[in-house]
């Protein structure tokens, strides 16, 4: 890592984002999938020929996004992540919902009188509470795949295996782990959204592995979803989906953060993934000492650099974050906490740049 120096206002062509867990930019495989589809614009439910040509781009995008994803069941396309959430908690063939207790504002929000289920320090849902918990007819289950705001990782196999062992249905909200990370084994229904892996805001999909386990409740989407279906957005998403590789980011980009972490230790800080028993790479959670975390939002975008508080939905209510409080956090290190998270365009001067200016806000004058 370069050597430190006083942080600087930074020009707004040259500012440095660093936000992608709320937003990531549009891939240009994804603008020009987009631009086609505006091209061959028509309602993919008419009859007519235009009608007819936009349904079947709309169905080969279809193919193209299970194939990428790796999902051999149905995807029901929806205006993204949020509207997949509702379609699921309120029209599963299940009976009660359980969530965690991290789980993402739009969840809880869809199902306000779901039992929550307690995480232990480390983020991990508590499987003790949860085998007892399923022990009724029929449940739904909603965890993350990967939480939005430390980036630590549900066991989504050992969670599945109890589930369905008592015979009920899993909802993995893969949100931030789609395009990343292979979808997890063992979900029967999932949650993606295109914006969070390059794609376009305003389309995402639910993933079902067989449309038994939903109640019909519109006319589009083989009859399980309300709306005119985005096809231009949908073709966006398919082909954002197809330009993820294995190697999302490139693991040398990281390799700044690792130093930083040590250098975080030694000043008093806090580096949550310390705390996590799987952690992702792409989200960091950071505590600094004796600075909050909207003075070092702000701080950090007056230098040219986009992070924040936590989760895009909640970040503005200043407010401590209910994830850490969830995962027993410490107040003082809640409030000091930021996110940074990487995407498929950050690049390791862009990182450098970060820990730098993080180090010069954090050593003591």
């Amino acid at each position: 890592m370069p050597k430190s120096q006083s942080f600087r206002a930074c020009p707004i062509a040259n500012r440095i984002y660093l936000d992608h867990a709320a937003t990531s930019p549009l891939r240009p495989e994804a603008r020009a999938a987009m631009d086609e589809g505006f091209g061959h614009w028509a309602n993919p439910s008419s009859p007519h020929a235009e009608g007819r040509a936009a349904r079947k781009l709309l169905e080969d995008a279809r193919e193209r996004a299970k194939a990428a994803l790796g999902w051999k069941g149905e995807v029901i396309f929806t205006s993204g992540a949020s509207e997949a959430a509702a379609l699921a908690l309120q029209h599963a063939q299940a009976g009660a919902r359980l969530v965690s207790a991290v789980e993402h504002d739009c969840i809880l929000q869809a199902a306000p009188d779901a039992e929550r289920l307690p995480v232990r320090s480390d983020g991990a849902l508590d499987l003790e509470v949860l085998t007892e918990a399923v022990q009724r007819e029929r449940p739904l289950v909603i965890v993350q795949q990967v939480n939005s705001e430390t980036g630590s990782r549900q066991d989504v196999p050992a969670i599945a295996g109890i589930v369905h062992q008592a015979g009920g249905l899993l909802l993995a909200d893969c949100a931030q782990g789609a395009g990343k990370m292979a979808l997890p084994e063992g979900a029967d229904l999932g949650i993606v959204s295109a914006h969070k892996f390059g794609g376009p805001i305003g389309v995402g999909a639910l993933l079902v592995k067989d449309y038994a386990m939903l109640t019909p409740s519109g006319g589009q989407e083989r009859g399980y979803r309300r709306g005119t279906e985005n096809m231009p957005g949908v073709l966006g998403m398919a082909a954002a989906l197809e330009a993820c590789s294995d190697r999302y980011v490139d693991p040398q980009v990281f390799e700044p953060l690792e130093v930083l972490a040590d250098e975080c230790r030694k000043l008093g800080g806090t580096w949550l993934s310390d705390r996590l028993s799987d952690p992702t790479p792409y989200i960091r959670a950071i505590a600094m000492p004796n600075m909050s975390a909207t003075a070092q939002v702000m701080r950090f975008d007056m230098t040219g650099i986009a992070v924040s508080q936590g989760s895009a939905c909640s970040s503005g209510t200043m407010k401590t974050s209910r994830v850490l409080e969830a995962m027993q956090v410490e107040p003082e290190v809640a409030a000091n906490t930021i996110r940074v998270s990487l995407g498929w365009n950050t690049t390791r001067a862009e990182v450098e740049r970060f820990c730098e200016v993080w180090l010069d806000l954090a050593r003591p004058r």
